[in-house]
């Protein structure tokens, strides 16, 4: 069957790229779920920015992610219920919440940071290693190099090497 996404070429940038970065991280999804960590793959860049810069409002959360604020706001509200998020009423400003990470949720970070985040970076870098040439022949060889080997089946070759 024709991938008419792909035939498009420029046409479809920003599609193709939304399909590449649903794939990677329905990949990186299923590395976590076998690793038994109780999180969607989505969740975890919230997580690193609070880890990487501390306590955050929520809309500077949503600046540092580059997502919007109700997008974050129900982010936090899910992280705060499992327990891995505070959101504090800002003594100033009582429409202001500050967002930090609860000393469950920075030991779920320093975990994916040791065990996790190295593992699916390498299997991104490992994906992406040869490519060079049009931005479109690369997303080609993205999807391609997917299609061959998802993340989580990268990552287990990677370990027995």
């Amino acid at each position: 069957m024709e991938d008419v996404i792909r035939s498009l070429g420029y046409l479809c940038l920003g599609s193709r790229l939304k399909r590449i970065g649903e794939q990677l991280q329905a990949d990186a999804q299923r590395l976590l779920d076998g690793l038994e960590v109780p999180l969607q793959s989505s969740q975890y860049p919230l997580l690193a920015a609070l880890d990487k810069l501390g306590p955050l409002a929520v809309g500077e959360l949503a600046q540092s992610l580059g997502l919007t604020q109700p997008g974050v706001t129900r982010s936090v509200s899910l992280l705060a219920e499992l327990g891995l998020v505070e959101a504090i009423q800002s003594d100033g400003d009582q429409r202001r919440r500050v967002v930090s990470l609860t000393k469950k949720g920075q030991r779920l970070v320093d975990v994916a940071k040791r065990d996790v985040w190295p593992r699916i970076e390498s299997a991104v870098a490992d994906l992406c290693r040869d490519l060079s040439g049009p931005v479109l022949d690369q997303l080609a060889a993205i999807e391609d190099g997917l299609a061959t080997a998802p993340l989580d089946r990268r990552v287990k070759q990677g370990a027995r090497q």
